[in-house]
């Protein structure tokens, strides 16, 4: 997945959320309405987010330094972890708490009385723009996978973040309507208060999807399966007999750091194993389109055949 991919999915749902809450807060202001302003701030914190999300796309372009010798590539997972956070505790912990409000002291929607469902048609209809975009961008890097695995097993992290808002500001925005139109209906402000609940729970339910996903990164995931068996098939050959052992760690969403440990053919000098591990190197960064680190150890498989921490 390319960076620019990310970046105009993100734009698109920058972009949306800013219109999408001035709307929602003229709404609250009018009607007082719980779940519109659990929703104006759903949006105000989903902007938040993808200004984050730039942030770390930005950080993450650092060069490497003396500090950070394998680059900032992890920043943009670090970011996204705390775009998880925001979502968390400004999203979902303050509809929560409105709702806790709401369903304390009902009250009906008096003033302006349809103005919240207008404003919830528009912003359905923005959020779904925005949602579009990010579906279209992410196609080409999910393949025949589903979306949910695609966001379990993506290594870049702006577009499913992207994903999981939208999804949940549209869902957001239905739960909003429910609650303001069975408010406006039976005129019992405890439904205004059930649909800012409905909300507060799902923003949690995404924000915990979204850090299980984040630490998973930011802890070092290895690669995906069809990179670590072309790193695999790359290394062997013009003087490397076999791979001993193995390892692919993800250093960002486009650079990985291989490790390897390998049986050079017998008979070679030191001349001859140093141009076969050179090989070896460019073999594997032609088969796989990511920036990569490689270190090469090479062993004798009888000597390898103790355990690996060992060895």
């Amino acid at each position: 997945m390319s960076a620019h991919s990310g970046t105009k999915a993100i734009l698109a749902a920058l972009s949306a959320n800013l219109g999408i809450a001035v709307t929602k807060f003229v709404a609250f202001a009018l009607t007082g309405s719980s779940s519109m302003l659990a929703e104006s701030v759903h949006s105000v914190a989903d902007s938040g987010n993808q200004v984050l999300l730039l942030w770390g796309g930005k950080e993450a372009k650092r060069r490497p330094d003396a500090k950070h010798p394998f680059g900032y590539g992890r920043g943009r997972y670090f970011w996204s972890f705390i775009v998880a956070l925001v979502l968390f505790s400004l999203g979902g912990l303050f509809a929560l708490y409105e709702a806790y409000e709401k369903l304390k002291n009902p009250e009906p929607i008096e003033s302006w009385r349809w103005v919240p469902v207008a404003v919830v048609v528009a912003a359905i209809i923005m959020e779904s723009f925005s949602l579009r975009t990010a579906i279209r961008e992410a196609r080409p890097s999910k393949g025949k996978q589903g979306w949910f695995r695609f966001i379990r097993n993506s290594k870049s992290p702006e577009l499913p973040v992207v994903l999981l808002e939208d999804t949940a500001a549209l869902l957001g925005l239905v739960f909003a309507g429910a609650g303001i139109g069975l408010t406006l209906i039976t005129k019992d402000g405890r439904w205004d208060g059930a649909g800012s609940a409905a909300i507060g729970l799902l923003l949690v339910l995404v924000a915990a999807i979204l850090a299980v996903e984040m630490k998973s990164l930011l802890l070092g995931e290895s690669a995906v399966p069809e990179h670590l068996e072309a790193v695999q098939e790359a290394l062997v050959g013009q003087g490397i007999a076999s791979v001993i052992h193995l390892r692919v760690m993800h250093l960002g969403p486009e650079e990985i750091l291989v490790a390897a440990k390998v049986e050079p053919e017998p008979g070679l000098n030191m001349e001859q194993l140093a141009e076969a591990i050179n090989a070896a190197e460019a073999r594997s960064r032609a088969a796989v389109p990511l920036q990569q680190t490689i270190y090469i150890e090479p062993d004798l498989r009888v000597a390898a055949s103790a355990p690996e921490e060992d060895a």
